[in-house]
């Protein structure tokens, strides 16, 4: 990579660029914004507005109820993380019973999920996924009707819209008619899917959602749970009485205001950002398998997101084919942006049961509406030589007279 070659960012599923737009609106808010929205006074009230608003907005955009005594709830928090972490462990506080967990959720909730039945002792299984990444609804059956006459049902499920590795989406309504059959409840952690897949909240029927600004071309620092009216949440922090004591703390009505903005915009720009980024996931995949046709790309027999690539890059070591690829341009990762500094290969691949060889030379590509042809075909072309690079140095290093597997 020469000093004026362009970087190609391929990583939008750790965050996402800032829209022009939502950094302009944040620019001419700064100066009004500034105050407490718990303050009785006018500049209080003001800033109560702006957030109220934005509360509304977003329960709007994603289809949830904003009228009656049945009005869905949305407690603004820090991001996805936070929110998961809220759904998990103040959920099952107040649903006791068994807590499902799918095996590919994000770390967020998976760690939860270890400090409920850790900490609190409570009761936790995992669901497992097939080798295309979808949830086994049927064993999800199983455990339901397992558990139905015990001391411990199952009461809470979180399985994720749509994985942040693979892309894969999951069968959130069959999940939903399963649970509720039963009496449980549903989280799904929405975060990658809001924006680039059709998704109501009303009609979906989930009891939870989570979802955030910074994949959405949004500001870091904020995120969202919405909550069915008649859901019952243990808080995790205390002292305040803001959103109802249930997630206390001052509210930034800039924060929330430019979320509104950039959730607004990904709906609106949607139908033609969807079909842009699916056209340019094909190109992408189809040109790398074109000059390197021993690649594997993970959950391709499944409905996927339009932007989310994950690829095995046979004889390559992921570490090492990451670093190269920063140092030729190329911004991806090797998983979760949350688990990146963590040596461990991906716990979404290892759950699908892959082999050892394509787990460990796998990483994630991830596109944005601000993607673009020409960043891909120069993508394709670097990561071609590059792991060309990389296998013939691999193979330069086998000692004299040995066969490579």
């Amino acid at each position: 990579m020469t000093p004026s070659s362009p970087r190609i960012y391929l990583d939008n599923n750790a965050t996402t660029r800032m829209d022009d737009r939502v950094a302009l609106g944040i620019t001419n808010l700064l100066s009004r914004c500034g105050m407490n929205p718990a303050s009785q006074h006018h500049e209080g009230r003001q800033a109560r507005r702006l957030v109220e608003d934005s509360r509304d907005m977003l329960l709007q955009l994603l289809g949830a109820r904003t009228r009656g005594m049945s009005s869905d709830r949305l407690l603004f928090t820090s991001g996805g993380t936070e929110a998961n972490n809220l759904a998990i462990l103040g959920l099952s506080a107040n649903h006791p019973g068994t807590l499902i967990v799918s095996a590919i959720e994000h770390p967020s909730v998976l760690e939860a999920a270890k400090i409920h039945q850790h900490k609190r002792g409570g009761s936790v299984r995992y669901l497992p996924v097939d080798p295309s990444g979808v949830v086994r609804i049927d064993i999800l059956e199983q455990w339901f009707i397992e558990l139905k006459q015990g001391s411990q049902p199952i009461s809470v499920v979180s399985v994720m819209l749509a994985n942040n590795e693979t892309g894969v989406l999951q069968p959130l309504d069959r999940i939903v008619s399963l649970a509720h059959s039963y009496g449980a409840i549903v989280h799904t952690d929405a975060v990658q899917a809001i924006g680039k897949t059709a998704f109501d909240f009303l009609r979906s029927d989930v009891d939870a959602l989570t979802f955030t600004a910074h994949k959405l071309h949004g500001p870091i620092g904020i995120g969202g749970l919405i909550l069915r009216s008649n859901i019952e949440l243990e808080p995790m922090m205390y002292g305040g009485f803001q959103q109802l004591g249930l997630r206390p703390g001052t509210e930034s009505s800039l924060l929330t205001t430019s979320f509104a903005e950039s959730v607004r915009l990904a709906m609106q720009l949607q139908a033609d950002t969807v079909p842009q980024m699916t056209t340019l996931r094909q190109r992408f995949e189809n040109g790398i398998r074109n000059q390197l046709p021993d690649i594997v790309i993970h959950g391709e027999a499944a409905e996927r997101l339009p932007h989310t690539i994950s690829v095995a890059f046979p004889r390559c070591d992921r570490q090492a084919l990451q670093m190269a690829l920063d140092m030729a341009g190329i911004a991806c990762s090797t998983g979760s942006a949350c688990a990146s500094g963590s040596s461990q290969p991906s716990h979404v691949l290892n759950a699908m049961q892959i082999g050892e060889d394509l787990l460990q030379s796998s990483l994630r590509f991830s596109l944005s509406r601000q993607s673009t042809l020409e960043e891909i075909d120069l993508a394709i072309d670097r990561i071609a030589h590059t792991v060309g690079k990389l296998r013939d140095r691999s193979q330069s290093l086998q000692p004299h007279g040995s066969i490579s597997s």
